[in-house]
Protein backbone atom coordinates (compact mmCIF):
# COMPACT_ATOMS: atom_id res chain seq x y z
CA UNK A 1 0.00 0.00 0.00
CA UNK A 2 1.40 3.41 -0.90
CA UNK A 3 1.95 6.17 1.64
CA UNK A 4 -0.78 8.21 -0.04
CA UNK A 5 -3.35 5.43 0.39
CA UNK A 6 -2.32 4.85 4.00
CA UNK A 7 -2.87 8.51 4.88
CA UNK A 8 -6.32 8.40 3.33
CA UNK A 9 -7.38 5.46 5.52
CA UNK A 10 -9.84 6.17 8.26
CA UNK A 11 -8.44 6.15 11.81
CA UNK A 12 -9.70 3.46 14.17
CA UNK A 13 -12.92 4.41 16.01
CA UNK A 14 -11.15 5.32 19.26
CA UNK A 15 -8.75 7.74 17.51
CA UNK A 16 -11.29 9.83 15.61
CA UNK A 17 -10.86 13.57 15.74
CA UNK A 18 -13.91 15.73 16.47
CA UNK A 19 -15.17 17.65 13.45
CA UNK A 20 -13.71 21.10 13.16
CA UNK A 21 -15.98 23.65 14.85
CA UNK A 22 -17.57 26.15 12.48
CA UNK A 23 -17.45 29.83 13.25
CA UNK A 24 -20.39 31.12 15.23
CA UNK A 25 -22.27 33.70 13.17
CA UNK A 26 -23.51 36.95 14.69
CA UNK A 27 -25.71 39.52 13.02
CA UNK A 28 -25.95 43.20 13.95
CA UNK A 29 -27.25 46.39 12.39
CA UNK A 30 -26.24 50.02 12.59
CA UNK A 31 -26.89 53.48 11.33
CA UNK A 32 -25.07 56.34 9.65
CA UNK A 33 -27.17 59.28 10.85
CA UNK A 34 -26.65 62.42 8.81
CA UNK A 35 -27.57 65.99 9.79
CA UNK A 36 -26.43 68.41 7.10
CA UNK A 37 -22.74 67.68 6.59
CA UNK A 38 -22.33 65.95 9.96
CA UNK A 39 -22.68 62.36 11.14
CA UNK A 40 -23.48 60.93 14.57
CA UNK A 41 -20.57 59.03 16.16
CA UNK A 42 -20.31 57.27 19.52
CA UNK A 43 -17.58 56.31 21.97
CA UNK A 44 -18.67 53.03 23.61
CA UNK A 45 -17.69 52.37 27.22
CA UNK A 46 -16.17 49.07 26.03
CA UNK A 47 -12.62 49.54 24.82
CA UNK A 48 -10.86 48.00 21.83
CA UNK A 49 -8.85 44.80 22.34
CA UNK A 50 -5.71 46.90 22.91
CA UNK A 51 -7.46 49.03 25.57
CA UNK A 52 -7.85 52.16 23.44
CA UNK A 53 -11.05 54.18 23.08
CA UNK A 54 -13.19 53.41 20.05
CA UNK A 55 -14.83 56.00 17.81
CA UNK A 56 -17.70 54.20 16.09
CA UNK A 57 -21.12 54.33 14.51
CA UNK A 58 -24.20 53.27 16.52
CA UNK A 59 -24.77 49.54 16.06
CA UNK A 60 -25.80 46.41 17.91
CA UNK A 61 -27.43 42.98 17.92
CA UNK A 62 -30.95 42.33 16.72
CA UNK A 63 -33.44 41.81 19.55
CA UNK A 64 -36.03 39.05 19.18
CA UNK A 65 -37.81 39.19 15.82
CA UNK A 66 -36.44 42.61 14.82
CA UNK A 67 -35.51 43.24 11.22
CA UNK A 68 -32.12 44.75 10.42
CA UNK A 69 -33.82 48.10 9.78
CA UNK A 70 -35.67 48.05 13.12
CA UNK A 71 -32.53 47.11 15.03
CA UNK A 72 -30.52 49.87 13.34
CA UNK A 73 -33.18 52.48 14.22
CA UNK A 74 -33.30 51.24 17.84
CA UNK A 75 -29.51 51.35 18.17
CA UNK A 76 -29.47 54.91 16.77
CA UNK A 77 -32.05 55.87 19.44
CA UNK A 78 -30.36 54.04 22.32
CA UNK A 79 -26.69 54.69 21.59
CA UNK A 80 -27.03 58.03 19.82
CA UNK A 81 -29.98 59.59 21.67
CA UNK A 82 -31.68 60.67 18.43
CA UNK A 83 -34.67 59.80 16.27
CA UNK A 84 -33.92 59.41 12.58
CA UNK A 85 -35.68 58.44 9.37
CA UNK A 86 -34.44 55.50 7.32
CA UNK A 87 -33.20 56.66 3.92
CA UNK A 88 -31.44 53.69 2.28
CA UNK A 89 -29.32 50.60 2.91
CA UNK A 90 -25.57 51.28 2.75
CA UNK A 91 -24.07 47.79 2.85
CA UNK A 92 -22.54 45.16 5.10
CA UNK A 93 -19.35 45.11 7.09
CA UNK A 94 -18.00 41.60 7.72
CA UNK A 95 -15.20 40.59 10.05
CA UNK A 96 -14.05 37.80 12.36
CA UNK A 97 -12.90 37.86 15.95
CA UNK A 98 -12.34 35.44 18.81
CA UNK A 99 -14.36 35.30 22.02
CA UNK A 100 -13.37 32.76 24.66
CA UNK A 101 -11.33 30.91 22.05
CA UNK A 102 -14.24 30.58 19.59
CA UNK A 103 -14.12 32.13 16.15
CA UNK A 104 -17.00 34.56 15.62
CA UNK A 105 -18.04 35.56 12.09
CA UNK A 106 -19.80 38.93 12.29
CA UNK A 107 -22.02 40.74 9.80
CA UNK A 108 -23.15 44.31 10.50
CA UNK A 109 -25.71 45.73 8.07
CA UNK A 110 -25.61 49.54 7.92
CA UNK A 111 -28.33 51.96 6.86
CA UNK A 112 -28.34 55.64 6.02
CA UNK A 113 -30.62 57.70 8.27
CA UNK A 114 -31.65 61.37 8.20
CA UNK A 115 -31.70 63.09 11.59
CA UNK A 116 -35.22 64.00 12.80
CA UNK A 117 -34.96 65.01 16.47
CA UNK A 118 -33.23 64.43 19.78
CA UNK A 119 -29.82 65.03 21.27
CA UNK A 120 -26.68 62.89 21.40
CA UNK A 121 -26.48 63.85 25.09
CA UNK A 122 -29.40 61.43 25.65
CA UNK A 123 -27.30 58.33 24.84
CA UNK A 124 -27.58 55.17 26.95
CA UNK A 125 -25.22 53.74 29.60
CA UNK A 126 -23.23 51.67 27.06
CA UNK A 127 -21.94 54.89 25.50
CA UNK A 128 -19.36 57.22 27.03
CA UNK A 129 -19.93 60.00 24.50
CA UNK A 130 -22.08 60.66 21.43
CA UNK A 131 -21.60 63.68 19.20
CA UNK A 132 -21.89 65.14 15.71
CA UNK A 133 -18.71 65.36 13.62
CA UNK A 134 -18.20 66.38 9.99
CA UNK A 135 -18.72 63.45 7.61
CA UNK A 136 -15.25 63.92 6.12
CA UNK A 137 -13.68 63.85 9.59
CA UNK A 138 -15.56 60.65 10.51
CA UNK A 139 -14.46 59.04 7.23
CA UNK A 140 -10.86 59.59 8.35
CA UNK A 141 -11.11 59.07 12.13
CA UNK A 142 -13.54 56.23 12.86
CA UNK A 143 -11.67 53.35 14.47
CA UNK A 144 -12.80 50.58 12.12
CA UNK A 145 -12.12 50.62 8.34
CA UNK A 146 -15.52 49.09 7.48
CA UNK A 147 -17.31 51.91 9.29
CA UNK A 148 -15.16 54.51 7.53
CA UNK A 149 -16.30 52.90 4.24
CA UNK A 150 -19.96 53.21 5.31
CA UNK A 151 -19.47 56.95 5.96
CA UNK A 152 -17.85 57.34 2.53
CA UNK A 153 -20.86 55.57 1.03
CA UNK A 154 -23.18 57.95 2.91
CA UNK A 155 -21.16 60.90 1.60
CA UNK A 156 -21.67 59.73 -1.97
CA UNK A 157 -25.42 59.16 -1.44
CA UNK A 158 -26.08 62.48 0.30
CA UNK A 159 -23.90 64.64 -1.90
CA UNK A 160 -22.43 66.18 1.24
CA UNK A 161 -18.96 65.73 -0.28
CA UNK A 162 -19.68 68.20 -3.08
Amino acid sequence: MSARRRSARRAPAGDEQPPRARAVEEVSAGGVVVKGDEVLVVVPTRRAANGSRVLALPKGHLDGDETDEQAAAREVREEGGVEADLVAPLGDVRYHYRRNGRLISKRVRFFLFAFRSGSPADHDHEIEDARWVPLTQAAAELTYPGEREMVLSALSKTGADR
